[in-house]
Formats: structure tokens, sequence, C-alpha cells
């Protein structure tokens, strides 16, 4: 379970709370409004912001005092992060060493990894050789060779089409599903959230609600989820 326990979250003059619960297993979208905080609180999670109150724990275990890179979690990122100079396959190995030096069980690890994101064979391209939905898998290929419990998705797909973006989720539900991994995903697609999460996490008026059922949240919002949405 991922608990946010009475957590308060500073960036410049914005402030964000939480106490919010996570179960283990859970697919999870955060949505709200432009500038509510939902980068910032995946960004918390991950380690890459301090706390300004409160703690963090991952089945009981705080993490809030941990380095990112050591905390049982991956994150994608919108762009992806992928390194131009590197081929597909160098990149994807960046998720198990930073040196990229493996050792050939890793490097079967890497070719698997691909593998699963339907990229056989593309390891020796390098980015700019790849399509935008190709890059995209090439990301995920790098977070999942780092088998770690928790996946935060900071709107990775937002730049692909439609048909291309939905094929996406479609992969990264199937995976997680695979191996029982907690995900929370940003977005600002509320087709998105009822595509793929079981649950959603609004963000507004500087607080993380708690999560609900995705249908019934979207059936019957809240004003400030009405507001937000249009409706």
């Amino acid at each position: 379970m991922l608990k946010l326990d009475r957590c308060v979250i500073e960036n410049g003059s914005f402030t964000l709370s939480a106490d919010i619960e996570i179960e283990t297993g859970a697919n999870v979208a955060i949505i709200g409004p432009s500038g509510a905080g939902k980068s910032t609180l995946l960004e918390t999670i991950a380690g890459f912001r301090d706390l300004k109150k409160g703690q963090i724990l991952w089945d009981g275990a705080r993490i809030s005092n941990l380095l990112p890179g050591q905390r049982p979690l991956a994150m994608l990122f919108q762009d992806g992060n992928l390194f131009p100079h590197l081929t597909a396959a160098q990149n994807v190995a960046l998720g198990l060493r930073p040196n990229g030096r493996l050792t050939t069980d890793e490097e079967a690890q890497v070719l698997s990894a691909l593998d699963r994101v339907a990229l056989p064979g593309f390891g020796d391209r390098r980015p700019a050789e790849l399509s935008g939905g190709q890059q995209s898998r090439v990301a995920l290929a790098r977070v999942l060779v780092q088998h770690r419990a928790l996946l935060l998705l900071d709107e990775p797909f937002a730049a692909l089409g439609p048909a291309l973006k939905a094929e996406m989720l479609d992969l990264v539900a199937g995976l997680v599903a695979e191996t029982d991994t907690t995900f929370l995903m940003v977005s600002h697609d509320p087709q998105d959230a009822r595509r793929i999460a079981g649950q959603t996490v609004l963000v507004a008026d500087e607080v993380v609600h708690a999560p609900a059922q995705t249908e019934t949240l979207f059936d019957n919002p809240p004003p400030s989820l009405r507001a937000y949405l249009g409706s």
C-alpha cells in the first residue's frame, strides 16, 4: 500500500496537501485542472521534491527519507527522456545500470523488454530512426526492466494521436496486470482514466482527494471537477 500521511508539499508559493492511501495493485488516474499540482504530486512521491510536512510510506515502511533511486518505484516522464546518441537497447539498459555495462543475463533482459513492448529487432536503432509511438515503447521498456512495485506515469503519451495513445495505454494496463504493479497516471483526459484506471484521484483546490471509483466520480463529479470538465 502507498500511503501519503498528512503530507504538505510546497512549490514556491503553491501548497498541496495529501492524506490518502492507495491499495497495492491499484490502477489510479490523477486528474485535475492545469497547475493544480498533479505532476508535483508524482515528483514528490518519486523523491524529486521534498515534503514540507508528513511522510510517504510503502507497505508500512517510510520511503520519503530515501533518495529517488532507493525508492521502490519507476517514473515515466512526458518526453520519455531518451538519449539521442544511444540506441534503443542502450537506452533501455540505463534502467538496469547507469553506466550501461550489462552482464549477459541483463542484456537478455533488455531484449526481452523490447519484445514485450512489440519492438523485437529494434535494439540497434537510435531515437531519430523511430516513430513517436516507438520511442514511447522504448521509454516504457526502460521502466519495465527495473521491476519496481510502483509505476508513476506523468502523461508520457500526451503527444501521441488518439488511436496510438489508446494502444499505449492498453499496453501499459496489460503489462502491469501481469506483475500486480501499482500504477499512478497523470492525465488531462477523462477518457484515459475511464479506459484503464479503476480509481481516480482528483487534485484540485490545493488538495489531493482520496481515490474514488472512476466511473462513479465522472458520472457524478464534485463542483471542482465539473468546472474542469466543463459539464
